[in-house]
């Protein structure tokens, strides 16, 4: 199997299944319903809820490779005036009532329900203008965020890239998952979205770029070591195959 060949056929299982899908609809539906019971205080209550990050933007992977893999969802406070941690308290206290049975942690800033398929991270907010919230910056700050910013940036760059962006995405963020989170998923997401990929004309081209282009300059030794690691073996691949040698054997599947 080449190289490209590989990468094309893992982009394309690196996806949610269709059962994966059902599953994360339903609990989702489950979850709207149960803040619309809780918070029913008129003027105190939620001025609206929804989805929002990797899972909309088609860059989400499987739990299966990405053990931490989770589902953003905004929930945005009609009251303003209070500091983050207050409304984090109160995500917290409806989780555990509504979800008695599921670990549910704080994880500045948010609160996380974990459950048997899929965890959730619930974002408190506050509307601010058009499609920008006010999110937390810690227990005691806000900072102005609009979810939906990124999404169609990412849409530009897919298409305009024969559509090779995202699933390019998809492969680096099994890398970070697989090395110990190298990066921040997100942020490792807008990084790649950034890059040029002028030279680039299929997957392997579109994945090589991404490596050649991290720089081992990160502050702990272990990050460094992982980004190291990475480029050595693209580099050995790219000899390889200068080589004539442009097939690999496919790595065995993990028990």
């Amino acid at each position: 199997m080449s190289v490209n060949s590989y990468f094309q056929e893992r982009a394309s299982s690196a996806v949610l299944s269709e059962k994966e899908r059902g599953s994360i609809t339903t609990s989702i539906s489950t979850l709207s319903s149960r803040l619309n019971n809780y918070f029913t205080l008129a003027g105190d209550g939620l001025k609206t809820h929804f989805r929002f990050g990797s899972s909309m933007r088609g860059t989400i992977l499987p739990r299966r490779d990405d053990p931490n893999s989770d589902i953003d969802y905004m929930v945005a406070f009609e009251k303003d005036g209070l500091q983050p941690q207050s409304y984090l308290d109160r995500l917290r206290r409806f989780v555990e009532k509504a979800y008695a049975s599921s670990e549910v942690y704080q994880s500045s800033p948010t609160i996380v329900l974990e459950l048997n398929h899929i965890k959730f991270e619930l974002v408190p907010a506050l509307f601010a203008w058009s499609t920008t919230y006010k999110i937390p910056n810690g227990p005691q700050g806000w900072q102005y965020s609009d979810p939906s910013d990124f999404n169609a940036t990412l849409e530009e760059k897919n298409k305009n890239n024969g559509y090779l962006i995202k699933p390019t995405i998809r492969l680096a963020k099994i890398w970070n998952a697989a090395n110990g989170y190298v990066f921040d998923s997100y942020l490792f997401e807008k990084w790649i979205c950034n890059l040029s990929f002028w030279f680039a004309v299929n997957q392997r081209d579109h994945l090589f770029a991404v490596f050649d282009n991290l720089t081992a300059n990160e502050t702990t030794a272990w990050r460094n070591e992982k980004i190291t690691r990475a480029k050595n073996l693209v580099r050995d691949i790219k000899s390889d195959e200068a080589n004539g040698y442009p097939y690999r054997q496919k790595p065995k599947p993990r028990s």
